[in-house]
């Protein structure tokens, strides 16, 4: 008889096609492929905020939860850094200039209602963003700064400096996941948060490319 899968291999099975679709949605592809401008990559970065802001406060809420709080470390911590790559992008008045897109904000709102009442649902989305910035996310910092003439400067969001080996980090999270104490069940309605979380970035991508569109007619 086979050992059973671990949970966080079927985790990453069932969400890979979901995670390709996301990474493929014309909007990122585009930026991805040299057709985005540096005003695409600041839209972008500005709805990260929104996203970041309801994921990091809601994390302040789990800290005293005890399958939650597991998850979380300051390592990961992306508002200060989103910040600051808002203020040189944007300039020091770009909290009065910036909105979240329909889709960001039904993300916000289901980050917030699962930040207050579901650990499970609130890992969903933990796992989804962070361990895909500390994968995919490297690569999309090197790139916008080659294409756009960064530094570090307008990519802070992309640099884990207190992470000095991130394949080890995400390699301790999946064996969290392994080891949370999740029903089959659970494990199902946490899978499918993280589809859920994914069809949140795909619509994000669409929002952001229909808000382009609009701009230029």
């Amino acid at each position: 008889m086979s050992d059973p899968i671990p949970f966080s291999a079927a985790l990453r099975d069932r969400s890979s096609r979901a995670h390709s679709s996301s990474e493929t949605a014309g909007f990122m592809a585009d930026l991805m492929q040299g057709e985005g401008t540096r005003e695409d990559y600041v839209a972008l970065v500005v709805q990260h905020w929104f996203i970041y802001e309801a994921l990091e406060r809601t994390a302040n809420q789990m800290r005293n939860d005890p399958v939650a709080s597991v998850f979380l470390s300051d390592k990961l911590t992306r508002l200060p850094a989103l910040e600051a790559d808002l203020e040189f992008l944007v300039g020091p008045d770009w909290r009065e200039t910036i909105t979240p897109l329909p889709t960001t904000q039904r993300y916000v709102d289901r980050v917030n209602e699962v930040g207050a009442t579901w650990a499970g649902g609130f890992v969903a989305h933990h796992y989804t963003r962070y361990l895909g910035d500390l994968s995919g996310g490297q690569f999309i910092g090197r790139l916008m700064a080659r294409r756009f003439g960064f530094d570090t400067n307008g990519i802070g969001f992309y640099l884990f400096e207190d992470i000095a080996d991130p394949k080890a980090f995400k390699d301790v999270y999946r064996e969290q996941l392994d080891a949370a104490p999740w029903d089959a069940a659970e494990q199902e309605r946490v899978i499918d948060e993280v589809l859920l979380a994914y069809r949140f970035n795909t619509d994000l991508f669409d929002d952001l490319a229909h808000a382009k569109a609009s701009q230029v007619a």
